[in-house]
């Protein structure tokens, strides 16, 4: 009996010890989940106890907290080794992983080229049914930069749409990340080659020349020009010729005199940076043949020479005119003269051949007729033949015919006639 009475008290004094203690309840349920039948109607009536205690003690909420949004971000992508030219096919690879607590479900990603890439080929849209939390996948994209691509970084779009499950929730999210894949422009810088002089002589200055066009997308930047090379001298062997935009052409010119003859050697350098900024350099080896000096010319006849080119004073062309016209008039004076002298020796001649003509009885020199008398005839005398006068002294060699007396006035008449006649060839 005594040990049965102290049993007993002891478990009245823990039923009033639990039920002095508003904690001890929800204790109980927090670690009674999976035990027998009993305890779930213990833990289920002290948790009404334990709701009561709470709600008698400050009226706390007891709405679940939702948690935080799950992320997706890309940890790594590749698009080939060093630089896409414009024009080019490349394969942009990406791997993409989820940091999260909870999984993500019905993702759907993009990727967004902008105006510098395209797909090559495909779709640019890609379908993941669900991505756990801290998993990760990889994507490869076909694309191609395009020719009018800007040189440089140029970015890419890779958009994810998602959804997820919170506190019994379903929600949704995305987010946009954008990736650089550096774009190079082909070096289209066109440089010519080297025109040397065709007449370089020793001491006289020279010039060596060279075309340039940038054919490129993109500008040409910091251009700079140098010669180098033994017998000459020259007042700059660098010149910085600056930017060269897209389509943009030129020339460079260097200036030079040769110090001594034969085949000149140099070498024309050319320093740039193309549209991507890579230091780029070129070398033209060019040969010049320079001849030796011309001798001085004479300083007289160079005078003469620019007087000549200083032309005339106007008196002298006044002077020439003069002499032009006086020429012209003594060659038609002469002209003149010279036809009278002719005319006048054939009518000489005429007359001559008229003397000599034998007459009808076999005599020669003129027959007269006595004016008004018809039938009447003249007897003249014998007469000497007259040799034609000499060039020389045409008086000694005139011979004048005696003639006989006339019988007749008509007969006298006629004398007088020849006589004139004869004396006339004699003055000619």
């Amino acid at each position: 009996m005594p040990r049965t009475l102290i049993a007993l008290l002891m478990t009245l004094a823990m039923a009033l010890m639990l039920a002095a203690s508003p904690l001890a309840p929800a204790v109980r349920i927090a670690h009674a989940e999976g035990t027998n039948v009993a305890a779930g109607q213990t833990a289920s009536g002290s948790s009404g106890a334990a709701s009561g205690a709470s709600g008698a003690s400050g009226g706390e909420s007891t709405t679940p907290i939702a948690g935080p949004v799950p992320n997706v971000i890309i940890t790594n992508f590749t698009y080939g080794e060093g630089s896409v030219a414009v024009g080019s096919d490349f394969t942009l690879s990406f791997t993409f992983q989820n940091k999260g607590k909870v999984a993500v479900s019905n993702m759907v990603v993009t990727v967004d080229g902008g105006e510098n890439f395209a797909i090559a080929g495909g779709t640019n849209t890609f379908y993941f049914d669900a991505l756990y939390a801290g998993r990760s996948a990889t994507q490869s994209v076909p694309m191609q930069a395009l020719p009018a691509a800007k040189s440089g970084a140029q970015g890419v779009t890779v958009s994810f749409r998602y959804e997820y499950v919170d506190s019994g929730s379903r929600s949704s999210s995305s987010s946009d990340i954008r990736i650089s894949v550096p774009v190079s422009q082909p070096d289209r810088f066109q440089l010519d080659a080297p025109v040397p002089p065709e007449d370089a002589t020793v001491g006289n200055e020279t010039t060596i020349t060279m075309n340039y066009v940038n054919k490129g997308k993109g500008d040409i930047a910091n251009v700079e020009a140098s010669i180098e090379g033994d017998g000459f001298d020259t007042t700059a062997k660098t010149q910085y010729i600056g930017n060269v935009a897209s389509g943009a052409n030129g020339s460079i010119g260097f200036a030079f005199t040769p110090t001594q003859s034969g085949e000149l050697q140099a070498k024309l350098h050319i320093a740039y940076e193309d549209s991507d900024g890579k230091a780029q350099s070129k070398d033209f080896p060019v040969t010049v043949n320079v001849a030796d000096a011309a001798p001085m010319p004479d300083d007289t006849a160079m005078a003469v020479d620019e007087q000549s080119q200083q032309g005339m004073p106007a008196w002298a062309w006044a002077a020439i005119a003069v002499a032009v016209i006086v020429v012209v008039v003594l060659i038609v004076v002469l002209v003149r003269r010279r036809r009278k002298k002719k005319a006048k020796k054939n009518e000489i001649d005429e007359e001559w051949d008229e003397w000599n003509k034998p007459d009808g009885d076999g005599k020669t020199g003129p027959s007269d007729h006595a004016d008004g008398v018809p039938g009447s005839s003249a007897t003249t005398a014998p007469t000497v033949p007259v040799p034609a006068p000499s060039a020389a002294d045409p008086e000694a060699t005139r011979l004048i015919a005696t003639p006989q007396t006339p019988t007749s006035a008509a007969e006298g008449q006629s004398a007088d006639q020849a006589q004139a006649r004869r004396a006339r060839r004699g003055r000619a």
